[in-house]
């Protein structure tokens, strides 16, 4: 059975969308889910999938996950799936290793970005970099996520949906998953 990261977003956030990993752990080994595992409370999901047709098909295991969650919690949260390879390259292709985790964000795109360039660099401050490979927003913000203008208009300026994590959880999943292996 093939591994693969789910990133949900939004959820668990000032007392809104609240999805307990426990409770969640516990609906998707009941939808036949195994090697179940969440970090934070943030939605940082690791599972196997024993149904076929998720196969590589992202897409439907993400409609599967949304069924469940909006059956058990009311709400449909936007999920992004990964898989084990695509995560570990994202993580592989970060520039900017050389900075501390918790500056460095990774924004998973759903889909290819269209990033409108001219926006991008009229958010980004003095302090601030980022780098676009392929599906993942490489964003370094030392003054911190919650003061950047960039970070907060992220979405409209790729015209896409994402979710971001921070390179220490980011490499928190790459251990979890192997440690798992």
């Amino acid at each position: 059975m093939q591994t693969y990261i789910i990133l949900l977003r939004g959820i668990n956030v000032g007392g809104n969308n609240l999805v307990p990993m426990k409770a969640l752990t516990q609906v998707l080994t009941d939808a036949g889910f195994s090697q179940i595992k969440t970090y934070i409370q943030t939605g940082n999901i690791l599972l196997q999938s024993p149904h076929s047709s998720h196969g590589s098909d992202g897409a439907q295991l993400e409609q599967d996950i949304a069924k469940l969650i909006d059956t058990h919690f009311g709400f449909i949260p936007d999920i992004m799936q990964l898989s084990l390879s695509e995560f570990s390259t994202a993580a592989a292709n970060n520039p900017y290793k050389d900075k501390p985790g918790n500056t460095v964000h990774c924004y998973f795109c759903q889909q290819l970005p269209s990033p409108d360039e001219a926006r991008l660099k009229e958010l980004t401050t003095s302090t601030e970099e980022y780098h676009i490979q392929g599906r993942v927003l490489y964003l370094h913000a030392p003054d911190g996520i919650g003061r950047s203008k960039l970070a907060a208009n992220i979405e409209k300026c790729l015209k896409v949906s994402a979710t971001a994590r921070n390179l220490n959880t980011v490499n928190k999943l790459l251990g979890m998953v192997s440690a798992s292996v």
